[in-house]
């Protein structure tokens, strides 16, 4: 199961104690948020996607939505996103339970400018209700990833 692979991920930083197994679902941002009472916004959706060949995961907040032109731009191709079976093969864990951590080798990591508005954010842990609330620098340490992208849209407030 995808949660015992986080768990032990975790223990080598002494961290599992932190994970949260949920008696609800947190497997959308919305439930998330409502099980976790916290604002949608600060959920870390971990999103999959294909470039190239290679599968990829993006973090971003709840309230963001990736813009396929700034993806598009950065990634160099059309943003794919993963089948729910394609998710499980190629990351690891299944859909709702997708995290940056404990994933397949291969699978590079993105963070979304979206998350760092946030003094903590809330990541599932690979199961459809778990979840670890982390500050924006161990989300970077955790996570093992690559860089800082800005894919997303719908979440900046716009200044009329």
């Amino acid at each position: 199961m995808a949660i015992e692979k986080v768990k032990e991920y975790f223990r080598q930083y002494e961290m599992e104690f932190r994970i949260q197994e949920l008696s609800e679902s947190s497997a959308t941002v919305e439930l998330a948020a409502e099980a976790l009472h916290c604002e949608p916004c600060r959920i870390a959706k971990t999103l999959s996607f294909l470039v190239h060949d290679m599968p990829i995961l993006i973090v971003t907040a709840g309230d963001a939505k990736i813009d396929n032109a700034k993806y598009r731009h950065y990634f160099g191709a059309k943003a794919k996103m993963l089948t729910a079976d394609e998710v499980v093969e190629l990351i690891g864990h299944a859909v709702g339970g997708v995290c940056p951590f404990a994933v397949k080798a291969g699978v590079k990591i993105y963070l979304d400018e979206s998350l760092k508005r946030f003094q903590t954010v809330f990541p599932a842990c690979g199961s459809g209700n778990s979840a670890i609330e982390l500050t924006i620098p161990e989300l970077e340490r955790y996570s093992s990833y690559e860089t800082w992208v800005d894919v997303c849209k719908g979440w900046q407030v716009e200044n009329a």
